[in-house]
């Protein structure tokens, strides 16, 4: 019976073993190619553009004209209505000016087709509207190319992550050979008489520390696999593996500066050109309109007939004089509105130069903290290298051996985070000064 229990069970376990060991390796070209052509933020961005183009194409109403056809179907036996009718349908005789007719009508059937066209000429907010919302749509097509960047930028750091996280694995891997060595070592030494039974369970103790820390770190490939996965908008959420190691790259920060030009901020000046443009939209509101109208229209007493037919064009110039003081209100809003952007502009661009200066500041303390770490590694190596030797010929203690193994594994976790950090404020300066 526990048989039948047990095979399945173990099937099972297999199963997922081989799952948990199915890794992908990626490039971070393939990475940023699978971010710009499916992540959600870019295509998000992307529909604000749309929105702000179909704003963009409305204003087209401020030129082109606006055109509409109808068919009416009515009948009446109302006296004016009636006599309308008839003079429209071209039906109109002498009979019909008898005053018994016309106070008392017979019913009258009218089918009336109507095409009308207006044309603006002068709409002057219109055409301040037309300025803004073009503004408002170049804003957003700049807001889509920093979304990009940035997750351009985001790319670059979560692959780090990967390489750091297999850096970590390898590192805690090569400690617990190390710690299971020591270990067996220890136990022949304790078996011999040299050493008491507390330095072994001090060395099963590190033993057991670094199985902890290496389930950590093999979690943090999956996290880190896992974001990748998130950022490509890729919902099977393999394991990946990257094909470059993690290694330092240089480049130079002493002319590093934020371009007004760069995507964002030029999209925040633009945004306030739109406020500004809105303002005097509304400023222009006070003034009068002229617009040009037409109508076609066609009549008959049977449906779908046009037996008679007359035309109307003109022009009016109107002017809405007062309105209760609602532009004047909206007038103050949209001033308002326009200082607080460039308000809001010029606090953006004293923060963007504030995190500049904080990353460059970032950067060389990663560059030091870079050199000291490459030189404690290569002391830590050394001495643990001395320990050891001096250990298998029983001349070292066993917690000076494990003081100087755990130091050695520490530095070379803060050596491989340092390059992380040391690259991750390059490509934050990249990020921050690009045009």
């Amino acid at each position: 019976m526990k048989k039948h229990i047990y095979i399945p069970l173990l099937f099972l376990a297999f199963t997922l073993s081989v799952k948990a060991q199915d890794v992908v390796s990626i490039t971070k070209t393939e990475v940023l190619t699978k971010v710009s052509e499916n992540n959600t933020s870019i295509k998000i961005s992307e529909e604000d553009f749309n929105q702000a183009k179909a704003d963009f194409r409305q204003t087209n109403a401020v030129f082109l004209p606006n055109i509409t056809a109808s068919h009416t179907a009515m009948a009446t036996t109302n006296p004016l209505m009636a006599f309308g009718s008839k003079l429209n349908q071209e039906i109109l005789t002498a009979n019909d000016f008898s005053p018994a007719l016309l106070n008392d009508p017979s019913q009258i059937e009218n089918y009336a087709t109507k095409f009308e066209i207006q044309q603006p000429l002068i709409n002057v907010d219109g055409m301040f509207q037309r300025k803004a919302a073009k503004s408002k749509m170049e804003a957003m097509s700049l807001k889509t190319e920093r979304t990009q960047d940035y997750l351009a930028f985001e790319v670059e750091k979560a692959y780090m992550q990967l390489q750091l996280a297999y850096k970590a694995v390898d590192v805690l891997e090569t400690a617990l050979e190390a710690a299971n060595a020591n270990k067996q070592l220890a136990d022949n030494s304790f078996k011999q008489g040299y050493l008491q039974r507390a330095d072994v369970l001090n060395v099963e103790v590190r033993v057991t520390e670094v199985k902890n820390q290496l389930q950590s770190a093999k979690s943090n490939v999956q996290n880190a696999s896992n974001y990748l996965s998130f950022l490509m908008n890729d919902d099977t959420y393999v394991i990946y593996t990257p094909t470059d190691e993690l290694e330092v790259t240089t480049t130079t920060i002493e002319d590093k500066s934020i371009s007004e030009n760069r995507s964002d901020i030029k999209a925040m000046e633009l945004a306030s050109n739109a406020y500004e443009a809105m303002n005097k939209a509304d400023k222009m509101a006070f003034l009068p309109r002229l617009n040009a109208f037409g109508s076609y229209e066609l009549y008959d007493d049977q449906i779908f007939q046009a037996d008679a037919s007359g035309y109307l064009f003109g022009a009016q110039l109107s002017w809405d004089i007062f309105q209760g003081s609602k532009r004047f209100g909206k007038a103050q809003k949209s001033k308002s509105e326009f200082e607080k952007s460039k308000l809001e502009y010029k606090q953006y661009v004293s923060q963007s130069n504030l995190e500049l200066n904080k990353a460059k500041r970032a950067f060389i303390d990663a560059e030091n903290k870079l050199q000291l770490n490459t030189l404690a590694l290569e002391q830590s190596e050394e001495s643990l290298r001395i320990r050891t030797n001096r250990f298998k010929e029983g001349l070292e203690k066993t917690s000076d051996l494990l003081i100087a193994e755990t130091q050695y594994a520490q530095k070379q976790l803060e050596y491989y985070q340092t390059i992380f950090e040391y690259n991750y404020a390059q490509a934050y300066l990249q990020f921050l000064t690009k045009e």
